[in-house]
């Protein structure tokens, strides 16, 4: 968790990383510090414990070598040697030392010449208490005393020890009380800068440690906000060996399941879209085909009654009359059979009912079979069609009853909208790997705003004229589902003097 991050809104002030750091480089702080005060407060008594467990040492010491002045004659001295691991000693711990007789007389020293007679004379008043005011007991036994005193000539302060031996001889062991000071002084000035450069370097390694850390979470905590913004391609990489790492797999493994749960989720919730659609599409398909049948039925169905009744009634008694009226019951009675037939294809086709039989043909030879079969209706139109009938073959796949279909559709509507030079051009092109096929007739352009609803189910541009030759409106959409079924393109479009359709079907050479 780095710096700068926000929850709800919120920013992180203290992250984890800092907190980390502040408590171990605190922690050390705080160690430094106690460790400073304790020092302050107390190495100095425990360098004079330590001193007095020298003191006691160094007693014992001239005590064995006190069994060597024996002989000594009272007031007189010895010349024997002082032992080298007691001046070492003596001289490691800055000690300085006196053994007197019973008389009071020096015996043997380690200090200069002009500081025997005072140390003589401070040994002798502390045995008759007449310095008592200028000590300070804290040690006492049988055979010695261990004091802090004052020396009045050179204003210093000692520890001492003095005391008497087995054999009557005294000793006074001293030691600057100043040089404890001192030491202690510089002892605890070298752990202030000692401690310092310890905060500093340990504030250093504490943050790159803390860093190291703390980087797993940091990534983790990335991943969880892609992952609020449901984006689960980040994948957690870190490998540190530890609980951390364990987390982020489990987070891998939630990324995952989320990603394909909210996946399956977002298909079946498309899939739910597509089919409400569907069905809204399928109700208003349904609702305006009921509207478009109901009109379409409903002037033949007018028609048949009104005529059927007039027979019935013998409103007209010659047979001729009768005719036309059976006639025009027959007639409107064929245009509702025909409409209705042209609805089930269309049903067929649009619902997938109807599967295509895929064959190599010559489209070449389809338009010729069927302008033959038409000739009756060209004449009718007074229509001039112009074809080349001696063109090469031109081989295309597809179901050829159904192209057969479309063709005738084209052609009959354009003779149903005939106009000027009456003229009605069928042509085949190659293009593209695609056959394409155009029919043209003259006459009036279809509006542009009409164009894209031509292929649409019982519309008409013109609905008078559409009543008048028989249409239904269904022709058209019979042949965009029939192109629609085999993937292919259709269209119309306004011409100079007339008006074109066309559609494509692939090549098959």
């Amino acid at each position: 968790m780095g710096d700068g991050l926000q929850i709800r809104g919120r920013e992180i002030k203290y992250s984890i990383r800092n907190q980390l750091a502040l408590i171990f480089i605190g922690m050390t702080l705080l160690s430094v510090a106690v460790i400073a005060v304790v020092n302050g407060f107390f190495l100095e008594e425990y360098y004079i414990s330590k001193k007095i467990i020298v003191l006691k040492e160094a007693y014992s010491s001239l005590d064995s070598f006190d069994v060597e002045l024996d002989q000594a004659a009272a007031g007189e001295m010895v010349n024997v040697p002082v032992p080298s691991e007691l001046k070492k000693s003596s001289w490691e711990n800055n000690l300085t030392w006196i053994i007197t007789n019973q008389q009071g007389r020096a015996l043997i020293y380690n200090v200069q010449e002009r500081d025997v007679d005072r140390m003589e004379a401070s040994l002798f008043g502390y045995q008759t208490g007449i310095d008592e005011e200028r000590k300070e007991v804290l040690r006492q036994t049988d055979h010695y005393v261990i004091q802090k005193s004052l020396d009045r000539t050179s204003s210093m302060r000692y520890l001492e020890l003095w005391g008497e031996f087995s054999n009557g001889n005294s000793c006074m062991i001293r030691s600057p009380l100043e040089s404890i000071r001192e030491s202690a002084s510089i002892s605890n000035m070298f752990y202030i800068y000692v401690g310092i450069v310890i905060i500093i370097v340990s504030g250093i390694i504490i943050w790159l440690i803390t860093n190291h850390l703390t980087k797993p979470i940091s990534e983790l905590t990335a991943i969880s906000q892609r992952m609020a913004a449901l984006d689960f391609h980040t994948k957690y990489r870190s490998r540190h060996s530890n609980e951390v790492d364990l987390l982020g797999e489990n987070f891998n493994r939630m990324s995952e399941q989320l990603e394909r749960t909210i996946l399956k989720l977002q298909t079946a919730n498309k899939q739910l879209e597509q089919d409400i659609a569907e069905k809204v599409k399928i109700d208003e398909m349904r609702k305006e085909f009921l509207n478009n049948v109901s009109h379409e039925l409903k002037t033949p169905i007018a028609l048949i009654q009104g005529y059927a009744e007039g027979l019935k009634d013998n409103i007209m008694d010659d047979v001729e009359s009768r005719e036309f009226y059976c006639e025009v019951i027959m007639d409107e009675s064929s245009k509702m059979n025909i409409m209705v037939k042209k609805l089930l294809t269309l049903n067929k086709l649009e619902f997938g009912y109807d599967e295509l039989l895929m064959e190599r043909f010559d489209i070449i030879a389809l338009i010729k079979g069927m302008l033959q079969n038409s000739e009756i209706l060209i004449q009718q139109r007074e229509a001039q069609i112009q074809f080349d009938e001696n063109q090469a073959p031109v081989y295309v796949r597809a179901d050829e009853f159904k192209i057969e279909e479309v063709v005738t559709n084209f052609f009959t509507n354009a003779l149903n909208h005939l106009d000027y030079e009456r003229i009605v051009a069928v042509n085949v092109y190659r293009q593209g790997g695609k056959a394409r096929v155009t029919v043209f007739n003259t006459g009036n352009p279809i509006p542009e705003d009409a164009l894209e609803h031509v292929w649409e189910k019982f519309y008409k541009v013109d609905k008078a004229h559409t009543r008048e030759y028989g249409g239904s409106g269904i022709g058209l959409s019979i042949v965009k589902a029939i192109m629609e079924s085999h993937h292919e393109s259709c269209g119309v479009e306004n011409c100079e003097n007339g008006v074109m359709f066309w559609f494509e079907l692939p090549l098959e050479e």
